[in-house]
């Protein structure tokens, strides 16, 4: 039997704390009316789209946050099940593989075990949405020229981790019950970057069945 959404997608196995929106400000309101919208059961083509009057980097921002928490929440679910032992390499199956690079501690391009890619993404990812010179949260503070580049390559970076958790863990996300909610979760994700042109579609490559399957 499935068990509940909310016993497989528990507060406990969130790989990072959840990153909140203050109330009060323009950003949660956004929220509210994204969340709102997906409850509504509408389609999800339209959820994406930007309400009149608003913001495009507002709405971006809202939800790059929202797709880090609940990406997030979903390799939180099976990284018990991601060793170094079991993916010893991040990969979305023989064909597709990522290495590591942030110009810091890692200059260069490095293969690494799929955990300690996703630790070391989930950081930067979160770095990044609390950088007050980036995602900016006081009134009347403007977003910075490159901002829609930085949201591009975390959602970007965030793509890979629904290739690895399709590819190689699918099988245990549906012995919990939480294939259809992971669906969904693609299919906003899916919706929403194409909506706004935020990633080549030659990065979706790897899912390209999956996203036929589901997004058509």
């Amino acid at each position: 039997m499935a068990l509940c959404l909310g016993q497989v997608f528990s507060k406990d196995k969130t790989f990072r704390p959840r990153k909140r929106f203050e109330p009060g400000t323009q950003r949660f309101e956004l929220y509210k009316r994204a969340q709102a919208s997906l409850k509504s059961g509408l389609d999800l083509r339209k959820v994406v789209q930007l309400p009149d009057g608003e913001n495009i980097n507002d709405w971006i921002a809202v939800h790059v946050v929202d797709f880090f928490n609940r990406i997030n929440l979903i390799y939180g679910t099976v990284s018990e099940f991601c060793t170094e032992k079991s993916c010893p390499i991040m990969s979305g199956g023989p064909r597709y593989e990522y290495r590591w690079q942030d110009g810091d501690q890692y200059k260069r391009p490095t293969k690494l075990p799929a955990l300690i890619y996703m630790n070391l993404l989930m950081n930067w990812i979160e770095s990044l949405i609390n950088n007050e010179d980036i995602f900016p949260t006081r009134v009347g503070v403007p977003f910075p020229k490159n901002f829609q580049q930085v949201c591009k390559k975390i959602l970007s970076r965030l793509f890979r981790v629904f290739v690895h958790v399709y590819i190689h863990h699918f099988d245990m996300i549906c012995s919990m019950g939480a294939e259809a909610h992971i669906n969904t979760c693609y299919k906003h994700y899916y919706y929403f970057i194409s909506e706004f042109s935020l990633i080549d579609h030659s990065e979706l490559e790897p899912l390209k069945e999956m996203t036929e399957k589901i997004c058509n």
